[in-house]
């Protein structure tokens, strides 16, 4: 009896410190939550969602770290965030701050964020009046100084383009919004959709066209939008709580673990699996959730991933880097 529960208690050791090496798979799943973390784990994506496709979300290029915006001075300390703070209700006339995008079979997340937030700071920063939402499309293809499109691609860069060349409008794929809407179709990744299924192969960067709609009233020229300014925020969480609430949604970057895959609901933070690559995403707000404190994120995989396309990853510890490489600017007038 002794020799059964040694072997017993072996047995059950492996498998706890070895969690199921599928990350789609049921098992590993199952494995996540039994844990009992601050955040459960379900079905994101097909079993048989390709590795390569997985990977190709991923498209923070290795070299961002090169392409670093300036760092914004320290904020002041004399005022103190409070304890919860959600774009989405402070700013309720600018809709693009509540909208999911999808960057389909294309790394184009780097440039998702930027575009993104860039569109919720030209509506907050003109009090509502301007809503436009700025071209995935045109930045994806149009930026050479930004990295290899949807090989990849670098956030600062992204930001530094806006201020010096510009970018137009352009909504999702099939909206016909804008200038250039998104040429990439999303996919079907999960088991159940009526998407077209995700190819295993990333899709190409498309070509890059200055010239609108055929059916659109301004010209690609008329239709360019400028940063006014550039910067990283620093890590610090005081710094980037200020800056949200101060100007709008940020830019930011994190390192994609397998277990972000299963993402449901909860707190998020690393517990098992492998790194994927670098992604980007914006960051919306913050708040507690039992004691936990954390990080509002909107991701780019359509509204039928995780949290109905958002999650929440753990605040003040830089987890999985979420607080190293947060990009914004300032639009100009």
């Amino acid at each position: 009896m002794k020799t059964f529960l040694i072997i017993f208690m072996l047995i059950y050791q492996v498998l706890c410190e070895n969690p199921p090496s599928d990350p789609l798979s049921d098992e590993f799943i199952e494995y996540i939550n039994s844990l009992n973390t601050t955040w459960k784990a379900g079905r994101n994506f097909h079993p048989k969602t390709s590795r390569q496709y997985l990977k190709t979300l991923m498209g923070v290029h290795e070299d961002s770290a090169l392409h670093q915006l300036p760092i914004k001075p320290r904020s002041p300390r004399n005022i103190m965030p409070p304890k919860e703070f959600d774009s989405r209700t402070k700013w309720p006339d600018c809709p693009t701050i509540s909208e999911i995008r999808d960057q389909g079979s294309c790394g184009s997340c780097w440039a998702f964020g930027a575009v993104e937030a860039m569109s919720d700071r030209i509506c907050i920063h003109s009090k509502g009046k301007v809503s436009v939402r700025l071209s995935s499309e045109d930045l994806i293809s149009c930026c050479y100084s930004c990295g290899f499109g949807c090989s990849g691609g670098f956030p600062g860069a992204a930001w530094n383009y806006w201020v010096h060349r510009g970018i137009v409008t352009g909504g999702s794929y099939g909206s016909n919004q804008g200038c250039q809407p998104y040429k990439i179709e999303p996919c079907e990744h999960h088991i159940n959709g009526t998407r077209k299924p995700c190819d295993k192969h990333m899709s190409r960067t498309p070509k890059c066209v200055q010239t609108c709609l055929p059916n659109y009233k301004k010209t690609y020229k008329q239709d360019l939008h400028y940063g006014k300014s550039a910067y990283q925020v620093e890590n610090d969480e005081h710094s980037i709580q200020t800056e949200i609430m101060n100007n709008g949604p940020v830019e930011g970057t994190l390192t994609v673990y397998e277990d972000l895959l299963t993402y449901k609901q909860g707190v998020y933070k690393h517990v098992a699996g492998k790194a994927l690559g670098g992604h980007a995403i914006r960051i919306l707000g913050w708040g507690e959730e039992n004691s936990t404190p954390y990080w509002i994120i909107a991701n780019s995989w359509n509204t039928d991933w995780g949290d109905n396309g958002y999650f929440k990853i753990l605040r003040g510890s830089d987890e999985c880097g979420i607080e190293s490489g947060v990009s914004a600017g300032i639009p100009r007038d």
